[in-house]
């Protein structure tokens, strides 16, 4: 099954996709994107991804020329095309192709790019074991709330857990912890999650305000403030949040232990229900 690439509007095979050099994504990294993952071959939470994507957009002042439902329909006939049992789509707007200068262009088209691959799960076995992280300064710039192309901090932070064998970077700054380079971060307290709240210095995960909504609904509390980096080493559980990993434990921390160094009960429950409320099939 061939992984499907769509440039302004044109569907072709993703190897065939090509941007000029002088786009301004590539020039500067103006940009946003998006990334919808499918379950049961239908995209997840589309909605939300496209409001989002547009929010974003908007706040770097960049004018989309494609209505959402244009951009839905890309993804679903994106996704039939590819023919995958499950797939990942990513969306990206750039400003589109100017001279290089740091101005914004006046005359310029923005240029839409969706690419579609086959979604690769993370190990299961990663659900029992839970997985180790590790703490670094956020050096990320302050509007970390727009999902901006520009991820050269998450990638350094991402490419330093990988060499300490560690599954994920938490960001910490001035003290407080924001999220993780590729994922938002909650802790249990006391039988309570807390997780840092909505602001310029972390993303508005999706999958984060679903899994909030399923703790309250469940009668499990769970509160929006401020992570300090000694609440974040004295926690009872620490799980991740985000569109591949779901909702996963964090056991381990710069080497240390998570309590017991098992994933915990409040963070298994919630992924039980996230589970029964989306992955598994209904019916």
């Amino acid at each position: 099954m061939p992984d499907i690439g769509l440039l302004n509007g044109d569907f072709m095979p993703l190897d065939r996709l090509m941007v000029p050099v002088e786009d301004r994504g590539y020039q500067f990294g103006d940009g946003v994107y998006e990334v919808i993952r499918t379950y049961h071959g239908a995209p997840f939470q589309v909605e939300a991804h496209l409001a989002r994507l547009d929010r974003s957009a908007r706040a770097i002042e960049l004018v989309s020329p494609h209505r959402l439902e244009q951009w839905r329909q890309w993804i679903e006939e994106g996704i039939r095309r590819a023919g995958y049992g499950e797939s990942k789509v990513y969306l990206q707007l750039t400003r589109g192709v100017a001279p290089r200068d740091h101005a914004f262009p006046s005359q310029v088209r923005p240029t839409a790019v969706l690419t579609v691959r086959q979604m690769m799960e993370i190990n299961p076995a990663l659900r029992t074991t839970g997985v180790e992280v590790m703490t670094l300064e956020d050096l990320r710039w302050a509007r970390c709330d727009i999902k901006s192309l520009n991820l050269l901090g998450n990638v350094m932070a991402r490419q330093r857990a990988k060499m300490a064998g560690a599954f994920e970077a938490i960001f910490v700054r001035n003290r407080e912890v924001t999220e993780g380079a590729v994922s938002n971060v909650m802790i249990v307290r006391d039988g309570v999650v807390i997780t840092p709240p909505e602001d310029h210095r972390i993303l508005a995960g999706i999958t984060r305000r679903l899994v909030l909504d399923l703790a309250r609904k469940h009668g499990i509390g769970a509160r929006e403030r401020v992570v300090t980096a000694e609440d974040f080493h004295r926690a009872d559980e620490i799980f991740l949040t985000g569109t591949t990993v779901e909702v996963l434990a964090v056991v381990r921390i710069d080497g240390k232990p998570v309590k017991t160094g098992r994933p915990g009960p409040v963070t298994s429950q919630l992924f039980n229900w996230f589970a029964d409320e989306y992955l598994r099939p209904t019916g």
